[in-house]
Parts: structure tokens; sequence; C-alpha cells
């Protein structure tokens, strides 16, 4: 639920940022978003990964996002750095337009698959986690608190 709140959360940002940025999407640019989508479950995926590793060794539900999340920042971000030199590699010798729509839209992708990837996805997993005391109340202000019992 916690990946799927974080990726309604990349669409938003990408359609937000497709109104911004006046982008014509073409269907190389559907390509670009649909791949940088992919990145983005790829780097849900990742985190909850660690996230699980963290708990089977004992780690409390807190410091397993924590440290989840830390360990898989750095496969995350190597991943994404290498594609986006390769947008902009792409975006700077295209002759095509088609091919910059391509690279310009999957490098937009990318930025905002990494910032929602760590930050959403951890804000979330930390604010529904079992040790955070409130955090729902704040978020929500439904008056429902998360308390240990």
């Amino acid at each position: 639920m916690i990946a799927g709140v974080s990726l309604v959360g990349y669409v938003i940002i990408m359609l937000g940022l497709f109104k911004l940025i006046p982008v014509t999407l073409t269907s190389s640019g559907v390509a670009g978003l649909i791949l940088s989508l992919g990145m983005a479950v790829d780097a849900n995926i990742l985190i909850f990964e660690r996230m699980k590793e963290e708990l089977k060794g004992g780690a409390s539900p807190h410091n397993a996002i924590l440290t989840g999340t830390k360990r898989a920042w750095s496969s995350i971000r190597d991943g994404n750095l290498s594609s986006l030199i390769s947008a902009v590699v792409l975006y700077w010798f295209a002759g095509a337009a088609i091919v910059k729509g391509f690279a310009l839209v999957f490098a937009i992708g990318i930025i905002v698959s990494m910032f929602t990837a760590i930050v959403v996805t951890k804000t979330f997993a930390l604010v529904v986690s079992p040790n955070t005391k409130g955090k729902m109340r704040w978020l929500f202000n439904s008056g429902f608190s998360n308390k240990n019992k």
C-alpha cells in the first residue's frame, strides 16, 4: 500500500511537471514515462527488500525503515545516475526531436522517481510503523493514533 501511494505521488508530480513545463507527450515521451515509472517501482522494491532483511535480522520496524532506506539508497542512486547520464547523452547528441522528447521525459522521470522513492516512501513507512506515537494524527488529522499497545 505504501509503495502504491508513493507511485501515485510519482504520477501526480510528473503530470504537474508536464503541465508546468509544456511537454508534448508523443509515443516516445510516453515510453520514457513508462520506463521511469518502472524504475520507480524498482526503487520501491529495493527499499522494501532491504527493510525486510532488517526485520528478519531482528531490528525494530522504525530502525528497519531507517536502515533499509539507507542501505537501498546506494543501489537506487547508482542505477538512476547511470540512466540519467544516458538520458543526458541522448538529449545532447540526438538529432531527432522524437529522441529528445524521450530523453527529456525519461530524465525528469528519473529525478522524480528518486525523490518519491526515498522521501515519500520513507515518510509514509515511518508514519504507519508501530513506533510512531501520534504521527498518524498529525498527518491525517483524524484523531487516530498509532500507539504501541
